[in-house]
């Protein structure tokens, strides 16, 4: 008897039921299909906006739904809310979940009548029926008016439903307030409200204590009708095209941000890739183009590494050490802005700078490196790690010239990687150099002769792993030339790396094309004993 009274229900606001299921436990119930969700869903989205004949033309609709089914022979609804009213494709709402009462009682008997959940599903349930014993499963049709009225309250103010204004009241409590019946009594708040006043006092005699007073769906399809002078019967059409194109709208809208979104995300991904890549190099990344190893003929690369790092980081927590090295490597990053020179990377201690690419810049190479390395020991000298503050710190420096391939290796995590035996010398000038100290190699040294501006001192031989003895020197400073003497009487001003003592005199500086001629000698002699041929990969 049931089904069939559901099945004879046919109307525009009312959802279409197809069957049923009743073996348990697998009862279900099959209906027509909401596209857009429930009402409460609707609500809750706040991209959708709604302006008030959007709000007029779903309260009408529940009215013309409501008043259908209590004129047939299901009566009542007895359990309507926001999660019962659904919108289809069109933003038409319609009426679901009523009726076949002894089916849905039997899922009703597993829940704990204590829950959260049990007394939010409360909230639309009129104060009469809240106090009776044996509720009737299928309500009563006052009691679905009183259950609009809390509805019409969520669609005003889009806060949920039974929303009071500065009170932060569970569901437990604001049901046994209702069923209390204990005057003033106890409503959602509808002051300082949007909506007309017409629609304010409507709502307010729909939800009033006692049920007589308030009006039928009948009287409430007149009544809203008047309010929603624009929404009448007789415009159905232009009503459905309005909600189309304001949804339409909001579709733009949420585009349009969503499109802003991605934007400003791609940026900062870019800009990243930007900071782990040469510029060209990412470029071509991000295009999507294949980046094909490059070798260049002549580059200077620049190693350095923390003296006595591992003592210091058995001394010191995790968090230390990551905050001491964070420092330190912003300070250099901040430095070698200042030069023609492209940070590889930094592993652990090692800091590794390479000059001559991605761009090529001649033989400047060297004087970048010799620069940047001055500049970086001098800025070591001042400074002071957090959780040791009366520690100094010492750098090491490396560096060596020669030819080199570069490529972008792997796809999840690009690295633009150097590769040849240039890489492992300037390594081993490191590790072969002395704490606060320049190491430079003999092909770093020629280059650095032909600027008659770098104060290099012989080191000597020393012996290097694989590469056997070879003639080393070491970077003192730079010499400033006073460019306002005649070019016979050019005057040299040392500018020293602070702190240092050598035993470098002015006779040594004034005579730098003699020793130039000198180290090209002790190259030469010293081919023997260096393999500086470089492997590519």
């Amino acid at each position: 008897m049931e089904f069939k009274k559901i099945r004879d229900i046919q109307s525009d606001h009312i959802v279409r039921f197809i069957g049923a299921c009743i073996d348990t436990p697998n009862q279900c119930i099959l209906s027509e299909y909401a596209q857009k969700g429930s009402l409460e869903d609707v609500l809750e989205n706040e991209q959708i906006k709604l302006d008030w004949m959007f709000r007029y033309s779903l309260m009408q609709d529940i009215v013309r739904g409501m008043a259908y089914l209590h004129s047939s022979d299901m009566k009542s609804h007895g359990n309507l809310k926001t999660s019962n009213c659904v919108v289809d494709s069109r933003f038409v709402l319609k009426i679901t979940d009523f009726g076949l009462h002894s089916l849905r009682s039997v899922q009703s008997h597993d829940e704990d009548v204590e829950s959260y959940q049990y007394y939010a599903k409360k909230l639309w349930t009129a104060p009469e029926l809240s106090r009776m014993q044996n509720r009737p499963p299928e309500g009563t049709p006052k009691g679905d008016v009183y259950s609009f009225a809390v509805i019409c309250q969520e669609v005003v103010y889009r806060q949920g439903p039974f929303w009071v204004e500065n009170m932060e009241l569970g569901p437990d409590e604001i049901y046994k307030r209702i069923q209390s019946g204990s005057k003033p009594y106890f409503r959602p708040t509808m002051e300082d409200y949007e909506c007309s006043d017409d629609l304010a006092n409507l709502i307010k005699r729909c939800w009033s204590e006692d049920p007589i007073e308030r009006p039928d769906f009948q009287q409430l399809k007149t009544i809203i009708r008047k309010i929603n002078k624009a929404g009448d019967s007789g415009n159905i059409l232009d009503n459905l095209l309005s909600r189309m194109e304001q949804y339409a709208n909001n579709l733009e809208s949420l585009v349009e941000e969503r499109t802003a979104d991605y934007l400003e995300e791609k940026k900062k991904a870019e800009n990243l890739l930007y900071m782990m890549l040469p510029r060209a190099v990412a470029a071509s990344l991000i295009r999507g183009d294949p980046v094909q190893p490059e070798k260049f003929d002549s580059v200077t690369i620049y190693f350095s590494d923390i003296v006595g790092f591992t003592k210091m980081s058995s001394t010191s927590t995790p968090m230390e050490v990551v905050q001491f090295l964070n420092d330190l490597y912003t300070l250099f990053d901040s430095i070698i802005e200042n030069y023609d020179v492209y940070k590889v990377e930094t592993i652990g201690d090692a800091y590794m700078v390479v000059s001559g690419l991605p761009i090529r810049n001649e033989n400047r190479h060297a004087a970048e490196i010799a620069r940047m390395s001055i500049a970086l020991l001098n800025a070591v000298k001042t400074f002071r790690i957090r959780h040791k503050p009366d520690e100094q710190l010492k750098l090491r420096i490396g560096m060596h010239t020669g030819s080199c391939v570069t490529g972008v290796v792997g796809l999840k995590m690009p690295r633009y990687c150097l590769f040849g035996d240039t890489v492992n010398t300037a390594s081993r000038m490191e590790s072969n150099g002395v704490a606060m100290r320049i190491h430079v190699s003999p092909f770093t040294e020629v280059l650095l002769r032909e600027f008659n501006t770098f104060d290099l001192e012989l080191r000597g031989e020393v012996e290097m792993k694989g590469k056997g003895k070879v003639t080393t020197y070491w970077l003192n400073g730079e010499l400033e030339v006073d460019e306002n003497t005649n070019t016979k009487d050019k005057q040299y001003t040392k500018t020293n790396i602070i702190g240092n003592n050598t035993n470098s005199n002015s006779s040594h500086s004034l005579n730098l094309k003699t020793e130039l001629h000198n180290s090209k000698n002790n190259l030469m002699e010293n081919q023997n004993h260096i393999n500086l041929k470089n492997t590519y990969i």
